[in-house]
C-alpha cells in the first residue's frame, strides 16, 4: 500500500475516498510514519460524507483513533507540533465544508492541546483561538448528528501523554 491508495479517487472525497483514508493511516500507523498516518486521518475527516452512509456508521469521524496516535507515538519518532499544524489547518480551510471541516481541525486542535500542553502555538500565526466549548458547538452546527458529544467523550479522556519538563 501506498499513496496510489488515496490518488487512486481523483477529485473525489465521497465514502471510498473516507475508507482508503483510515485504512492508509492505519498502514503508515504501523509502519511507524506517525506523523503521515495523522494526516491521513485528517484527510478522511475532510471527506465528504453524510451520517447515513454505511462507512460512516462503521467508522464515525476518527477523533478517537487521532488521540490514540497523538498519544501512542513513541518519544523518538518525528510528528512536529500537531497543535500548530491544526492551528494553521483550521484557519487556512477553504471550500467546499470550509465550515465543517474547519471545526474539525479545531477539534483535534483542542486534543492536541489536551495530550501534548508544552506544544506551543505558533507566535507569528495571529489567530483567536476557539474555546472548547465554541468547538463543540460548532461541530453540533456543522458536524454529523452526534459528532460533537462523541468528540467531547473523547476530549474529556484526553490526559497529558508526557509530564511537562
Amino acid at each position: 500500500m501506498d499513496w496510489r491508495q488515496l490518488a487512486s479517487h481523483g477529485e473525489q472525497r465521497d465514502a471510498a475516498f473516507y475508507l482508503s483514508a483510515l485504512e492508509y493511516g492505519h498502514y503508515l500507523w504501523q509502519g511507524g510514519y506517525a506523523a503521515r498516518a495523522i494526516l491521513c486521518l485528517d484527510r478522511a475527516m475532510g471527506a465528504e460524507i453524510t451520517a447515513h452512509d454505511e462507512v460512516a456508521r462503521s467508522w464515525p469521524i476518527p477523533y478517537a483513533a487521532m488521540a490514540w496516535f497523538l498519544t501512542h507515538t513513541p518519544e523518538d519518532v518525528f510528528i512536529g507540533n500537531p497543535r500548530v499544524h491544526f492551528q494553521h489547518y483550521a484557519d487556512r480551510l477553504k471550500a467546499p465544508r470550509r465550515e465543517q471541516r474547519r471545526w474539525r481541525a479545531w477539534a483535534c486542535w483542542a486534543i492536541t492541546r489536551r495530550l501534548h500542553p508544552q506544544l506551543g502555538a505558533d507566535p507569528k500565526h495571529q489567530v483567536i483561538e476557539p474555546t472548547e466549548t465554541q468547538i463543540a458547538a460548532a461541530l453540533a452546527e456543522h458536524g454529523h448528528p452526534e459528532e460533537n458529544t462523541r468528540w467531547l467523550i473523547v476530549l474529556n479522556n484526553c490526559f497529558p501523554v508526557r509530564p511537562q519538563s
